[in-house]
């Protein structure tokens, strides 16, 4: 029997369920057991729990028959549990380090008591931290030494939030309890379990981090539920009614008012009839006004700053939104590419009553293909086009001055699989960020409405580090789609067009972006490289798309600049293998199931500048996709020994495309214009592995 039974629910949780998990997993008492339990949950997170628990087997998934809140959930897990003490840990929130030991000490020190209540602290999306407001009575009842407690001796421990995750119970009291289900159901049991335990003990020390999310959680949701927080108040009083605990009920209740988060305008005059609180409504509605007034105010000036080039698409959004009219946009207005492009071309074909206009800068015009609607960014028609359409398409973001309407639905592609650290988790890189405005990197999730992903690696991430009220679509990316429609002739084609000798062998050298780079400089000697090549290879170099299609100045004979060509897919077709350093590509081009080699010359320096999700050159299945080479020599070895293409490499790519190529299957763009276009309920099925067929290799 282990000492300690961790219950965690899981829902709509997959961006943060991982490191709930890992922050228990990791801890140096190792004498616990771990039941996750899924609610049945939408997204990703019970697939997350799975593959933990392969990897660890402390950890016991349950999942419930069908969807009914935490705590029938909790309930679930603690009837599954074995250990002396339970500790109730939502998926979203963390067991700080140390902290079951911390547990296990002080519940041996007290002598072991009924239950044991505990500090936290809130971590918001900007990681300012605050404390619980718990401390001062904690802190004095620790000070009591070994003494334990009842509540009628101690009443102030029922200021202690009432929640299920700041306190152990030991398993065997708990046999008298349950959380049941409805809003706010931890808050009657949390005062129960006080109220009748014969001893209470308590420490002092912060052992859970609450992590407020933006989006998704219980609080985070504004509506009626609420009015719930009253009713569970007034029962408990009906059996207990104890000076202190009215006094909770008031303060609970004023904290809910003060919370813009769960209460919405319509619902604030019904919760404060049922709070019973007649004299904080004039406070509150007079606080409301002041707020109104000040934030009216705001929007005047701003809009009288910016009315010279705002007022036509202030006028254009009050016009009817054009429910046939898509804008698509691409890598900040540069032409017609990666996913929307798909999504495009599928668009034209399943739904041709839609009419697809492309946001290009200026400059980029000629750019796009023959028979495509084009604006130029920041034009009058731009933001007519902007203020009217009913879909939004881009793989990055609009310019912050755009207003997303009512009834408009915004879709965000993305644009790779994250291997570097992106979104709020470059707050802890204040060199690469730049003077980022994380602010308004927040508002901008805000606006999405449907978040593509390509893999539960990206769903996770995405989720966390862009927190939104967005669904985020498991459809894989719609760019990748040309890598299962393509045949032996295309790649033929495209071969001829770049001018690929026929029984060369072309390798893609694809580096990504240096952030303390400006211009596009290779991080290897391309000549040293071709020499050791020789003629049977070519090196088609492509810079990354910020250095906006210019490759190096001059090559060496041996290598090409594709730079400029456009699509990328197509340069991956023609290819044989792909050679790159840590850029996304080599997480799409495993869809094509050739041989990709990384070159890692300088992974330790770019993992500490940037920081990165997880280990490339590990050499771990699902980590690393090929061979890892740290030189031109080690590069030029793999590919003269046949290394690039071996056994083991294919073993490797094998395992890395399973974990980050799962739902691409040449029918990611249909999903999209099904889904998100023409309101489809459903997802098509993704194929199975064997029914999927890429392009044939070059030869």
């Amino acid at each position: 029997m282990p000492r300690f039974s961790v219950i965690v629910p899981v829902w709509k949780a997959q961006g943060y369920v991982r490191a709930c998990l890992e922050s228990v997993l990791g801890q140096r008492y190792a004498d616990l057991e771990l039941i996750a339990v899924d609610d049945c949950s939408p997204d990703g997170s019970a697939a997350v729990v799975e593959e933990v628990a392969a990897a660890d087997p402390r950890v016991l998934p349950l999942r419930q028959p069908r969807n009914a809140g935490a705590g029938p959930a909790r309930d679930a897990g603690a009837a599954r549990a074995s250990g002396d003490y339970l500790l109730f840990l939502d998926a979203d929130d963390l067991l700080a380090p140390g902290a079951l030991a911390a547990l296990d000490a002080r519940l041996r020190s007290t002598g072991d008591p009924e239950v044991l209540l505990f500090d936290h602290d809130r971590l918001d999306v900007w990681e300012h931290r605050t404390e619980s407001g718990d401390g001062p009575f904690l802190h004095a009842a620790a000070l009591a030494g070994h003494a334990v407690f009842r509540a009628t001796e101690r009443p102030e421990c029922l200021t202690v939030l009432p929640a299920a995750w700041n306190r152990v119970v030991r398993r065997d009291y708990w046999a008298g309890f349950g959380f049941g289900s409805g809003p706010y159901e931890d808050v009657p049991v949390a005062y129960e379990m006080l109220l009748a335990a014969p001893r209470i003990a308590c420490l002092d020390r912060i052992c859970v981090t609450w992590r407020e999310r933006r989006h998704g959680s219980f609080s985070s949701t504004p509506g009626p539920q609420h009015l719930a927080l009253a009713d569970r108040y007034d029962t408990l009083l009906a059996r207990h009614d104890l000076p202190v605990l009215r006094a909770e009920r008031d303060r609970r209740l004023t904290a809910v008012l003060d919370d813009p988060g769960r209460l919405r305008p319509q619902d604030r005059a019904a919760f404060f009839r049922r709070a019973g609180l007649p004299g904080t409504f004039a406070a509150h509605r007079a606080a409301e006004l002041r707020a109104h007034a000040a934030r009216r105010l705001r929007a005047r000036r701003n809009a009288a700053a910016r009315e010279a080039y705002r007022g036509w698409y202030a006028l254009e959004r009050r016009r009817p939104l054009d429910d046939h009219l898509v804008v698509y946009a691409a890598y900040w207005n540069r032409g017609v590419l990666c996913s929307p492009a798909a999504i495009y071309r599928k668009a034209r074909e399943l739904a041709p009553h839609l009419h697809g206009v492309w946001v290009v800068r200026r400059g980029a015009q000629d750019a796009v293909p023959e028979g495509v609607d084009r604006v130029e960014a920041n034009s009058r028609r731009y933001w007519e086009l902007l203020a009217r359409a009913r879909f939004l398409v881009n793989n990055a973001n609009f310019t912050g001055e755009v207003v997303k309407r009512p009834g408009q639905v915004y879709l965000q592609t993305h644009h790779g699989t994250p291997l570097k650290h992106m979104g709020m988790d470059l707050r802890a890189h204040p060199a690469v960020a730049k003077g980022m405005s994380f602010r308004r990197l927040l508002d901008h999730a805000d606006q999405w409405d449907y978040s593509l992903s390509s893999n539960p690696h990206s769903s996770e991430i995405w989720e966390r580090v862009y927190p939104g009220g967005y669904l985020t679509l498991p459809t894989g990316y719609p760019r990748n789609d040309a890598y299962f429609t393509a045949g032996a002739d295309d790649v033929r084609r495209i071969r001829a067009r770049l001018g690929i000798p026929d029984g060369v062998r072309a390798i893609l050298y694809a580096p990504t972006h240096r952030d303390y780079q400006r211009e596009f400089v290779p991080q290897l000697d391309l000549a040293r490289l071709c020499r050791a090549l020789g003629r049977e290879y070519l090196v088609l170099v492509r810079a990354h798309y910020f250095h906006s299609g210019a490759g190096p100045a001059a090559l060496p004979e041996g290598a090409l600049d594709v730079s400029a060509h456009t699509p990328l897919e197509e340069l991956c077709l023609a290819s044989d293998a792909l050679l790159t350093d840590y850029s996304s590509l080599m997480f799409d081009y495993a869809s094509l199931d050739r041989p990709i080699v990384v070159h890692c010359a300088d992974w330790e320096v770019y993992r500490a500048a940037r920081g990165v999700y997880f280990d490339l050159v590990s050499g771990r299945p699902g980590d690393t996709p090929g061979v890892v080479a740290r030189d031109e020599a080690a590069i030029a070895t793999a590919f003269r020994s046949g290394a690039w293409s071996s056994p083991g490499a294919a073993e490797l790519r094998a395992a890395f495309r399973a974990r980050f190529c799962p739902w691409d299957d040449g029918r990611a763009a249909e999903r999209v214009v099904r889904r998100v276009l023409l309101g489809e309920p459903d997802l098509l099925p993704v194929l199975k592995p064997d029914e999927r067929t890429p392009a044939p290799p070059p030869g």
